[in-house]
């Protein structure tokens, strides 16, 4: 569907006459879209546009277990939370649903029981299929018997694995690949036990004692993951190791249980590992990168960075301090999709390629959840999500954009002025304007989620479909715009300047038009050498003048 897009005013005005602690905080030439949410103690998962406006909401009947993503046929992936006498952990899941634009549950699988439970994330792979991280319980017996230290074990250890469920019906699915952490165990504990092995030579192997504790049984808490169409790998975050690993999905399920097999001959093995080296005797502490951390993915082809990994960094139990960062690093893959370690020393890379923090770094910092995402101009959305805060940053680290879950434990939070508690978030995810998920449905901005917002006026750039038209604007620009600029007039304008400015100020030209004759349309040529990113186009006639935000996409 061709889409026009109708452009009014998107600077944000504020009359506030109460203190903004809730919804919408700052909105300043921020990245137009719609922001995905499900707050961690509400059942339903909300969409927002960069106005603050709810745009849509999907009621379900759990709180979230965590994940929630909007697929690319208009369809809501996410967890339910299932109460669990035997798992009950932080980001605790059980149930993965497909929920239509309409709130009708097309599929939902359970995955809880007192042996294992699906927890905190699940992707919606290519081919249809689903990827979810499970826990899985061990008795005491069966860790001893792996290696691990009978001092270091309780009553249960909970590992975890990968499975990738073909969906069928309503409520069926199919196992058709798993990977299992406690098929790739070393242990130096105990040499008549399986898995004996000098630790260090085994980075591809997980110590089955490090950092285990007999007080607890969630052992790993994984926390996150993604996948690589191009590569067939998975990216998973090890929040009690401290790191995230990356193993291949190219094998059979026989051979994800093997140290042999697939495409890279690894079996199921770990290709790679970063953040925490002295989880496999090849590092201490104080080369230490990643602290609790959560959302670990590859940024995207066409984005900035693309390849690049990007996590939030929450900084837990950080050296000098609790704070968090946001980060991207690059694994040294080659073509060949192997990473490069060298004999005794830890994987590369030795830092991030990128971080952001705070000016005072402790003045951000979100002790677990969270995550971040790199946009097309190069900003970056954050969730701070311990305490519902989402902002988006630009390259030179300005918020531009703030908002606060206004949705709390006790549903929606009715008191603008008072801090905002209880409204913790797992993760937000926008979806940019054209993005496919979107396409054919209402996007009507509603009003703020909260009970009673501080009045303010805000209009965000919003995609129409050409035959719904018809609207109170006196012109309209074809948005996204490449080689030029194409305007069509709604009324007459006489002694009209154009001027075309980039995100910086810089202009760009301006072009003066006696007179526009309604109904006309008028294009504008472009210097081929523009770069992709925001601009301002302003439409002066004698004593008024509109301000509309663009973007330029090159062919």
């Amino acid at each position: 569907m061709k889409n026009i897009i109708l452009l009014i005013t998107s600077f944000l005005l504020i009359g506030k006459s109460q203190a903004q602690t809730l919804g919408l905080l700052t909105n300043n030439a921020s990245t137009d879209g719609y922001v995905l949410f499900a707050p961690n103690f509400a059942n339903n998962t909300y969409l927002i546009d960069k106005c603050g406006y709810q745009v849509h909401s999907w009621v379900g009947t759990h709180n979230p277990g965590q994940a929630v993503y909007l697929l690319e046929d208009g369809t809501l992936l996410r967890t339910g939370r299932v109460n669990n006498a035997t798992i009950n952990g932080g980001g605790l899941g059980g149930i993965i649903e497909k929920v239509a634009w309409d709130g009708t549950v097309t599929w939902s699988y359970t995955i809880s029981s007192s042996t294992q439970t699906q927890h905190h994330d699940a992707r919606m792979l290519p081919n249809g299929n689903i990827l979810a991280i499970v826990w899985v319980v061990k008795t005491a017996a069966e860790a001893t018997a792996a290696g691990r230290n009978p001092a270091l074990v309780g009553t249960t250890v909970w590992s975890e694995k990968i499975v990738e469920i073909q969906p069928s019906g309503t409520t069926g699915g199919t196992i058709v690949w798993e990977w299992n952490v406690w098929d790739h165990l070393v242990q130096d504990f105990d040499a008549t036990k399986p898995n004996f092995g000098v630790v260090a030579d085994h980075p591809e192997l997980i110590n089955v004692n490090f950092n285990a504790v007999s007080t607890t049984s969630d052992w790993l808490h994984c926390n996150g993951l993604d996948y690589n169409e191009a590569l067939d790998q998975i990216v998973i975050s090890s929040h009690n190791l401290d790191e995230v690993w990356i193993i291949d999905h190219s094998t059979s399920m026989a051979e994800a249980a093997l140290h042999s097999g697939g495409a890279h001959n690894r079996g199921g093995d770990l290709m790679y590992r970063w953040g925490n080296p002295a989880s496999y005797n090849r590092g201490t502490t104080t080369d230490q990168k990643l602290y609790g951390q959560h959302n670990p993915h590859w940024i995207e082809d066409g984005l900035p960075g693309a390849g690049s990994i990007s996590i939030f960094n929450n900084g837990l139990q950080r050296p000098g301090g609790n704070y968090s960062t946001v980060e991207t690093f690059t694994p040294p893959i080659d073509a060949n999709g192997e990473y490069a370690i060298t004999a005794g020393q830890s994987y590369l890379p030795a830092a991030s390629d990128w971080i952001y923090s705070a000016t005072t770094p402790t003045s951000f910092y979100s002790m677990n959840i969270s995550g971040a995402q790199r946009l097309a101009n190069g900003n970056t959305i954050v969730c701070s999500g311990a305490s519902g805060n989402f902002f988006e940053i630009d390259p030179s680290n300005t918020v531009v954009w703030k908002y606060v879950n206004p949705v709390g434990q006790g549903g929606v939070i009715g008191t603008q002025g008072a801090a905002a508690t209880g409204n913790s978030t797992f993760r937000c995810v926008l979806y940019p304007l054209d993005y496919p998920g979107l396409a054919g449905f209402d996007l009507t901005p509603g009003n703020p989620i909260e009970i009673n917002p501080t009045a303010y006026t805000c209009n965000m750039i919003t995609g129409i479909s050409e035959k719904n038209e018809e609207n109170n604007a006196f012109i309209s620009i074809v948005n996204p715009f490449s080689n030029s600029l194409k305007l069509i007039n709604k009324t007459a304008l006489k002694n009209a300047t154009i001027s075309l400015t980039g995100i910086s100020g810089n202009k760009i030209g301006s072009w003066y038009y006696p007179e526009l004759v309604a109904g006309k349309t008028s294009e504008i040529e472009l210097p081929n050498s523009l770069n992709d990113g925001i601009y301002f186009l302003s439409i002066q006639e004698n004593n008024s003048m509109t301000t509309h935000k663009l973007i330029h996409r090159n062919n």
